[in-house]
């Protein structure tokens, strides 16, 4: 058989390059299951919601599906489980799921006192508000002793609590378990506004009765980081998570899309070799196929076509990029290279 071998301080030491490394606990659960189990939102317009038929659409059920096409090659081998904000440590703690896709912000206390990993930001936000055009509100401080709908165990209702004291804003609280509590008691009139990040507010917005009488406020008063997360303790099931994202980003970078990824095998790029698998060892170093980014953009596209199908322009929600686009179109989007 032939070997490879790695020069490390003059020494010759045999490789594995050649070999699939073994799969670690989660791998070996997900794969003895069947499915790549995710939590998403109970319901927000792009970025997880079920459609018509029962099926959840929007960008975190599509980050979910390209774990489950880089392990299995098909990405329907996916289970999702609707979560309220508070329970999304809980559930990937337990294992009752093995990724968190739920609009879940990266913070300090999540990462560490939560025993997380983040394994990819996949969308970058800020919060702000809601607000019925009729008010007249064009700043958030104007909301002075108004009644502001948010959610229990978000970074939202801690945002919203800081904003206020900083700026000696005083508001009265309304508080509920689940984001679609909140988005009711604001479209009832029960809040003068909900706050919560700006993408999720134009998703909101896009669904009311008239969204033309409801604006979001161009302030942002955080960041919002959102990230795919992972329980500690495997490191092999929170790389194969973060390259199935970054596979996304790189794939959108290279041009390579769901219409051209079959032509693209011919492409005699040696960075679009690496990512499709015609070259190098990159899917095995995982414990997957030498096609797991292929069957990945095969099955979905890339980040851009995720981004466009659930909430660019032409959607309902009609978000710009923005900071979101690639890093030399002037956004945030940057990824190690696959080499």
């Amino acid at each position: 058989m032939r070997k490879h071998f790695l020069l490390i301080a003059g020494l010759l030491l045999p490789g594995l390059a050649d070999a699939q490394v073994a799969a670690g606990p989660t791998l070996t659960a997900v794969r003895a299951k069947g499915t790549v189990d995710c939590a998403v939102g109970v319901g927000t317009p792009g970025f997880g919601a079920p459609d018509t038929q029962g099926i959840y659409r929007g960008l975190d059920p599509d980050s979910c599906r390209a774990v489950a096409a880089a392990v299995f090659g098909d990405a329907s081998r996916t289970r999702f489980v609707p979560v309220a904000g508070g329970q999304r440590p809980t559930v990937v703690q337990t294992g009752a799921v093995d990724i968190v896709t739920a609009t879940f912000t990266w913070t300090h206390s999540r990462d560490t006192a939560n025993a997380l990993n983040f394994a990819a930001v996949n969308f970058y936000d800020g919060q702000s508000f809601l607000v019925r055009r009729s008010l007249n509100i064009t700043n958030p401080r104007e909301l002075d002793g108004a009644a502001i709908c948010s959610t229990s165990g978000s970074t939202s209702e801690l945002n919203l609590s800081d904003w206020a004291r900083a700026n000696n804003v005083h508001y009265r609280p309304v508080i509920f378990e689940r984001a679609d509590e909140a988005r009711n008691a604001y479209a009832s009139g029960r809040c003068d506004s909900y706050s919560t990040d700006a993408s999720q507010l134009a998703a909101i917005r896009s669904a009311l009765a008239n969204p033309a009488d409801h604006i979001v406020l161009e302030e942002r008063i955080s960041k919002e980081p959102l990230a795919l997360a992972v329980r500690h303790g495997d490191d092999q099931w929170l790389d194969i998570v973060r390259w199935s994202f970054y596979a996304l980003v790189e794939a959108e970078e290279l041009g390579i899309t769901q219409a051209n990824v079959d032509e693209m095998l011919n492409s005699q790029n040696p960075s679009i070799r690496r990512l499709l698998g015609q070259s190098g060892d990159h899917g095995p170093a995982m414990g997957l196929d030498r096609r797991w980014a292929y069957n990945i953009i095969k099955a979905l596209g890339n980040y851009g076509e995720i981004y466009e199908r659930n909430l660019g322009p032409n959607t309902p929600i009609g978000l710009q990029r923005g900071v979101n686009n690639l890093w030399n179109h002037g956004g945030l989007m940057y990824v190690p290279p696959i080499r």
